[in-house]
């Protein structure tokens, strides 16, 4: 396929004619975007390092990882808002590297909400199906669906300024879900809604986009919402993707240490293996790992290990309990179902499984789950 039969005349948001890369994919045909060792640096400092992906449609793609790891970064390049340094973007088959955002079709949510400020909310969310000259009752019934979703119906007539920040955020949303764009990018959208809206989106969104065709790619820094949102999570540190799969089999099979700690809230458990109850358990091990909701007060079974621990300090969220220990020379979290009430500075047994426990070598890497030694 050549380049230019991929390029067709559009209007932007200001009715500007331009030639546009990419389509609507509105009839639910497969979309494919692909990242070929895609770098950036700036002020000798890796924002994007040796990045290769395939991205598919018809499933969420979350991109985990905390602040500064590089989500936004590999976000704008893939838009096109920057070009990198090095490597290629492949959309659908044609290499758009260094194609500007105004020539592609694509819809980008922010965590800080962007809308029109002196348009209706109405007139925003209709704005990209005004710019592609879709027909007004196609547009009312799309603007109708989403505002129902999104509960905005209430709103259409208010001015932006008029919302609260999380109902800015849902009009801005909202503008991306009509548009039916071939790429969506999402980059921590839900950060700034309340809680009970912020369950609901994430349980919807995989079902608002899996028929359209289109790219999406969630940002994140919560392991959790990685899980609930499913589909294929690719966790990031510092400007890298250390792992790219099935969400649940990065979670379950996490390939390095920098991975696991990625996935992992409340904070992985960490500590050398020298420091195990029964070392011999990990023949070629450096570090061992295990999650929080590992730890446990009472022994799954007879081939548990058994820590000596004292506690620090207890956090309880109605349901659960976060207790912070002290075991050995290094800080725990452990993770229980209750409400719990243990004396600071008081002493604890705490029990693991050895197969809850992950090892990795003096690189970092994970080792293969292999029978161990008793």
């Amino acid at each position: 396929m050549q380049q230019n039969a991929f390029l067709r005349l559009r209007f932007d948001d200001h009715g500007n004619r331009r030639l546009m890369c990419g389509n609507d994919r509105s009839d639910g045909s497969a979309g494919m975007l692909e990242l070929k060792e895609v770098s950036r640096r700036i002020n000798g400092v890796d924002h994007l390092a040796g990045i290769s992906m395939r991205i598919e449609s018809g499933v969420m793609n979350v991109l985990l990882g905390p602040a500064r790891a590089g989500k936004t970064s590999l976000m704008r390049a893939m838009a096109g808002l920057d070009r990198p340094g090095s490597g290629e973007i492949w959309f659908n088959g044609v290499n758009v590297t260094g194609t500007p955002v105004a020539r592609r079709n694509v819809a980008m949510v922010y965590q800080q909400f962007i809308n029109y400020p002196g348009w209706t909310v109405r007139e925003n969310i209709a704005s990209p199906l005004k710019v592609k000259r879709t027909p007004a009752a196609e547009i009312e019934r799309d603007v109708q669906r989403v505002a129902e979703l999104l509960r905005l119906t209430p709103y259409l007539d208010r001015k932006p300024l008029e919302l609260s920040g999380g109902q800015q955020q849902r009009v801005a949303m909202a503008r991306a879900i009509v548009k039916k764009a071939g790429l969506v990018l999402l980059d921590e959208p839900l950060a700034n809604l309340d809680y009970k809206l912020r369950e609901e989106l994430r349980a919807e969104l995989p079902r608002l986009f899996a028929d359209s065709g289109a790219v999406v790619v969630y940002a994140t820094t919560e392991p959790l919402e990685a899980l609930l949102l499913g589909g294929m999570t690719a966790t990031m540190s510092e400007g890298r993707v250390t792992q790219f799969g099935p969400s649940h089999q990065v979670y379950r099979a996490p390939a390095d240490l920098i991975t696991a700690e990625t996935y992992s809230d409340p904070p992985l458990n960490v500590f050398p293996v020298a420091a195990a109850a029964r070392p011999a358990r990990f023949p070629g091990a450096a570090m061992l790992a295990v999650r929080p909701h590992h730890v446990r007060l009472s022994p799954k079974s007879g081939e548990a290990d058994a820590y000596a621990a004292k506690v620090l300090s207890m956090e309880t969220n109605g349901s659960e309990t976060f207790v912070h220990l002290r075991v050995g020379d290094a800080r725990w979290v452990m993770l229980t179902h209750g409400v719990h009430a243990f004396e600071i500075g008081s002493a604890l047994t705490v029990h693991v499984e050895s197969g809850d426990v992950m090892s990795f070598d003096s690189a970092g890497r994970a080792l293969a789950l292999t029978a161990r030694a008793a």
